[in-house]
Formats: C-alpha cells, structure tokens, sequence
C-alpha cells in the first residue's frame, strides 16, 4: 500500500486541491469515480506534488480530499472502475463562465451582524421577514411581472448581492446590471396559505445573487358557484441583509405606480440608493460614536431576559410565536397616560419591559440593579438627503442600559427611558457589534442584550403609503386590495416583542421565542405578564407612584425559567501566541476519539490557536464556534485528519456563502490520532500557514 497524500483545499471559485504524495493514477481515478461527473484539470509539478482543480460546489470538493487523503487512496487493487461517462483526470475543463467585475463597496456594519447570524444558524430561517396582503378583483400576471420588472430595473437594491468574496476583507455588497424578480403564482388546489407562508421563509436565499425579496401568489377559492368575485393572497418574502419593512412599504408604494402605468415605472434610477448610504457610512468618524458608546453600552452582570436561568433544557428547537391584544380602548389609555408625563407608548412599553427584566432579582432585594435590551431605531435619520425613501436595511438594533431603582418615581424610569433612546439615536448608524466591540466585550461571551423591542409606527407614517395614495385607481379597475400585514423575522436573539397597531386601533404585542432557551409557555407567561403591566399601569400609576409600587402589579406572579445561555465557543487546545495570530479549528472526524489532536499542541510550531469540537459535531457547531473569528477578521484555517474533509469544505463554502473569504482546508493523517498523523498534519499546517494571506 502506498502512503496517502497531504490535501490543501485552496478556496475558489473554482477550488484547487494541492496534493503532497506520491500520487497514482489509478488513485485518483478510483477516488473521482466515487463523486458525481466533472472534468477536473490536473497539473504535475514533481512527482510528489501536483494541483487538481475541480467544479465550484456542489462538487464535492471535501469528499474528494478525503478519499484521497484515505490510506486506502494509495491501494490501486480496490480502485472502482471508472464508468464510461467519469471523469479524465488529465482532461481540462471550465467551472462556469467567467462573472463581469462590478464595482463593490463594503457591507456595512449591521449588515455585518445579520450575515454573522445567519452563518452561526445555518437552515434556521433568521432574518427572513414576510409582508403580504389579499387582492380582490382582477390580476394581470404579465402586467404584476412587468411593474416588478420595472421596480428591478430602478431600484439597485433589487439588483444587490454579496460580492466574491476578496481575501483580507470582510463581505462586500455589488450592485449587478440586471437581476429578474421571482414570482410564481399557485392556484388554490395547489397549496394552502399556512404551506405557503411555512415553505416560503423556509426557503433559503442565496445572497451571492441579486433578488433579495421574492414573490409568491396564492388564488383564493372561487366566491361562490357563479364564480364570484376572485382574490388573490400576496406574499413578500425578503432578507433582512439588504431590505427592511419601511423599504418594503416604499417599494409597493413604487409598485402600484408602475402597475397603474400598464407595467412601467415612470422616471429613472432611484437615489440615494444602497450604494450612497454604503458610502456615507464609509465616511463617517467613528470616534464620537466610539466615545459614546463606550460609556452607554450595557454592563456586564445587567439582567437580559425576564426569567431565571435553569440548568434544565426546553428539549425544543426552532420559534414560537405567541400573541396578546390590547383593545383599542385600552390602547388610547396607554397613549394617553404615556402623553401625560411627556413620554410615547413606546416608551410605556419600554418601561413595562425594564420593570419585567428587573423583576427576578426583586424577589431577592429592593437594591438598583442594571438592566438591559434592544430596541429598533429607523436608521434613517441621518443626514443623507432622500434617505428617508431609500429601500435598504437601515432598521437597527441597539442597545437601551439603565439602572432601575425600586425606590424612584415611575416617571423618573419613563424620563431615563426617553433620553436613552435619544441618545442613541444620534449614532443610529452603528451596529450592536461594533458597541459590543468599543464596550471590551469579546464576541465569545455572546450577545450584550437578549431582548428586543420593535414598536411599529402606524402605517400611514411609513413613507411610500402603499395602496393608499392609489385606491381610487385601483378601484376604477374593479381593484380593492388590503393594507398589508407583516410577519416580522426571526432574529438572533432569545426573544423579541413586536407592538403594532392593527386597523381597528388595538395595539397587537407578538412575541417570537427561541425555543431552545424558552419553552412556549414561558414566552407566553412573559407576553401575558407585559401586556397586564400595559393595561393597569394607567389606572394604577401616578406622579408619585414609585417603580416599587408599580412592580407590585405583578406580585405572586411566576417568574418563568430560561436556559442557560449556551457558550456555543470551540474548545482551545493552546492559546495564540500574540494578539491576531489566528485560530486553526481541527475538525475531528466522526470515528475519532476525543482526544485526537492532543498531540498537535506542542508539535505545531506556528502562532495560531489551536481550537476544536467533540465529535460529533456538525458545520452549524463550529459556525457558531467561529463567529468569534470572522467578526475579528483574524487569520482562519481548518484542518482536519482524513474523514473530515467533507466537513470542513462545507464549513467553508458556508462561510463563503456569507461573503467572508473561506479558509484553507489541511486534511492529513488518520483518525486513530498517532504520532505519524499528527506530524502529517502539523507538517501541511506549516506549509498552508507559511503562505501569503
């Protein structure tokens, strides 16, 4: 038996395989004839080293590596045979058409935290968020495509992706020529409206390609036998990278025109586009915001969530929604009791929140304690004229911290609310990962705040307006169409409560609830509790009504419990030797033992960390362990004994996938571990290590 090669998976588009070992023919073809059919282009340097490049994935490129990194690789007895349509391994072949260069600008920082979400929760659906409404009357398919077309053509945004990713920088946002937006219409026999809703945020984007909402129509049921009056379900589905809900409103608003004008959208490009607020966030200082933050940014030790942490886990996976209603007269008193001491019932809301998180603690003591959430400011008041009509993802998450005092006057906690969030909307424009980084705080310990509070203004503030600047229109086509309705999008955090006000003027609270850390009905006991805090606080609290007194509106109430939060960080084998030196994360095959790279601690000789998981563990495991990594930018390599290959290559097409340059990927050695392993693997980390970038 010959001995196995050394695999360096070099990252594309295309990838190449650098190969170290005596290579056989008869290898490699038995080791392409196990993966599916591709033209791979194989170039010879020495007899023990040659360079293979293979199709971008789906290609398998993992597989590959470790088949060939197998001892087995080098046992020409049992190579399959290769089937008349393989592959030639000396044949060359293209991995797709070369892509235009398109000038690209850097994402900015919020957009940065939600690709960091999505890529440590891969398949969970995070900020997908969903907008729809019913169409009654007739619908023109051609004539919705073509006004859809039009907004394509107009709005760069619809056109934006992630650029290929560029070593030494973090994602990149390009903006393409043409993209085609996606609608499909479905009839009623075809599906139901909860499938559709369920399949449609299931369904995952690719963010390397423009189009970052899609369009699904659902046709109701006839009304009647005769026919009847037809309507149609509209349903937006969008990612929150590159659109939020007030640029949705905008692009309907541009819709319905173009609609109206038989498919054409009058005038030319928007602007500001998405590219102008990339550039003005390029051009801002951020030292006064660094400033300000430091200070403002939540203490460690602040109370996050309104529960007590309880070793026992949900056994859950997935969101839950729950939701609560307060009825339009009670929403009109909320509003007025808020107004009477100079404060919104956002505001309100913030206050009824703060008396929840500080709650558990109360139980113990009357002494001021920290608490701490997020709550959405628009982003959009910032001084880029017309940013109030850009389509974009400006709506940003920021941190509220405050102190909250058993002992103070109720109105004292409003005020404090009140000017925190002022304060923080004169620096809307950063993102919580920067603060979390100006405040010291290392990524590793997870999130500074566990909440979030989004409070929707009514719709007729929105700017764009919708169907309402176009109803008499529609309606001398035989067209009513409804207000839309939104469902929100999940988001990193435990739990965010959602206020919005409904069209008969009832304030709507809907919570969303990782289910991993709360059970439902632990996130419907906190919803329960809150919107109870809303409807007695105006009958109950006054001028000199003190926090105290206003917590007692939930006396005997249960606290529910929370799991523990998770570190979610990958197991350090030996500390980096200076600051920036990076992390080499060694990927364990399934077979291995626990221990396994034990030994590369004191054989490799670089400067990186070395960090790792138990077996088994799966990409979303050490995605999460790595957001840490990616959110520094410090160097990044995997690596990995023969088995793992598979897994480390979908590790990094991953992170690829979410606009970071990916790794290189080093499979040497054998599962079992040893001596001669570890030194093979500690032999291709050097080389991989020692080049440039």
């Amino acid at each position: 038996m010959a001995a196995p090669v050394t695999v360096i998976v070099t990252p594309g588009p295309p990838p190449s395989l650098d190969l170290h070992g005596p290579l056989t023919p008869r290898a490699l073809e038995a080791a392409l004839a196990a993966l599916p059919p591709c033209t791979p282009t194989l170039h010879r340097h020495t007899e023990t080293h040659h360079t293979l490049q293979v199709p971008p994935p789906p290609f398998p490129a993992g597989a590959l590596a470790d088949l060939l990194a197998s001892p087995r690789s080098g046992d020409t007895a049992s190579a399959p045979r290769r089937t008349a349509d393989g592959p030639d391994p000396g044949r060359t072949g293209t991995a797709g058409a070369p892509e235009a260069v398109l000038a690209t600008a850097p994402a900015a920082p919020l957009q940065r935290d939600v690709l960091l979400d999505a890529l440590a929760r891969p398949g969970a659906g995070l900020h997908v968020g969903q907008v729809y409404w019913r169409w009654h009357g007739p619908l023109d398919t051609a004539r919705f495509t073509a006004a859809w077309q039009s907004l394509a053509d107009r709005e760069a945004v619809l056109r934006a992706a992630l650029a290929r990713p560029v070593r030494d920088t973090g994602p990149r946002i390009a903006v393409h020529p043409h993209a085609a937006v996606e609608i499909l219409r479905h009839g009623h026999e075809e599906t139901d409206w909860p499938t559709l809703l369920a399949g449609e945020r299931a369904r995952a984007f690719d963010l390397r390609h423009p189009g970052p909402l899609r369009i699904a129509l659902l046709d109701d049921p006839p009304a009647g036998q005769d026919g009847g009056a037809r309507s149609t379900r509209i349903l937006i589905t969008y990612h929150q990278v590159l659109l939020d809900r007030p640029g949705i409103r905008t692009l309907l608003g541009a819709f319905y025109r173009a609609y109206l004008a038989d498919g054409r959208v009058p005038g030319g490009d928007r602007r500001p586009d998405v590219r102008d607020h990339l550039h003005w966030l390029g051009a801002q200082d951020p030292a006064p915001a660094r400033a300000f933050w430091s200070r403002a940014a939540p203490a460690p030790g602040a109370a996050t969530l309104p529960a007590r942490p309880a070793a026992r886990t949900t056994g859950r996976l997935g969101h839950g929604r729950t939701r609560q209603t307060l009825s339009a007269a009670e929403a009109v008193r909320l509003r007025e009791w808020a107004a009477r001491w100079g404060a919104s019932e956002s505001t309100a809301l913030h206050a009824a929140w703060a008396l929840q998180l500080y709650r558990p603690a109360a139980d113990l003591d009357a002494n001021p304690r920290p608490v701490a959430f997020a709550v959405t400011l628009s982003g959009r008041g910032i001084l880029l004229e017309g940013v109030e009509a850009l389509p974009g993802r400006m709506r940003n998450p920021l941190p509220v911290h405050l102190v909250v005092d058993p002992a103070a006057p109720l109105r004292r906690l409003l005020d404090d609310l009140t000017c925190r969030v002022l304060d923080a909307s004169a620096y809307e424009w950063v993102s919580a990962g920067q603060i979390q980084a100006w405040s010291g705080a290392s990524p590793a310990e997870g999130r500074i705040t566990e909440s979030l509070i989004v409070f929707e203004p009514p719709a007729q503030r929105e700017h764009g307006h919708g169907e309402s600047a176009y109803r008499e229109e529609l309606a001398a086509e035989g067209v009513r169409v409804d207000p839309p309705e939104a469902l929100g999008p999940l988001t990193g955090v435990p739990f965010t409560l959602t206020a919005q006000h409904a069209a008969d003027g009832s304030l709507v609270l809907t919570a969303v609830h990782d289910r991993t850390r709360l059970s439902d009905n632990a996130a419907a006991l906190i919803l329960s509790q809150t919107a109870g805090l809303l409807r007695e606080l105006p009958f109950c609290a006054d001028g000199p009504t003190t926090v105290a007194e206003a917590l007692g509106l939930l006396s005997g109430a249960r606290v529910p419990p929370v799991t523990i939060r998770p570190s979610g960080g990958l197991r350090l084998l030996r500390e980096a030797a200076h600051p920036g030196a990076g992390t080499v994360c060694l990927i364990p095959p399934p077979d291995a033992a626990p221990d396994c790279y034990g030994g590369l601690a004191d054989l490799h000789p670089g400067p990186e960390a070395l960090a790792t998981l138990s077996a088994p563990a799966d990409a979303a495991d050490f995605l999460a362990g790595l957001r840490p990594s990616l959110a520094t930018g410090e160097p990044l390599v995997l690596a990995c004994f023969s088995g793992a290959g598979a897994l480390a290559c979908e590790i990094a097409d991953r992170i690829a996938a979410h606009g970071w340059y990916p790794p290189f990927v080093v499979i040497a050695g054998t599962a079992d571990g040893g001596p001669d392993s570890a030194r093979a693997l500690t032999r291709a980390l050097t080389s991989a290590t020692a080049r440039p970038g």
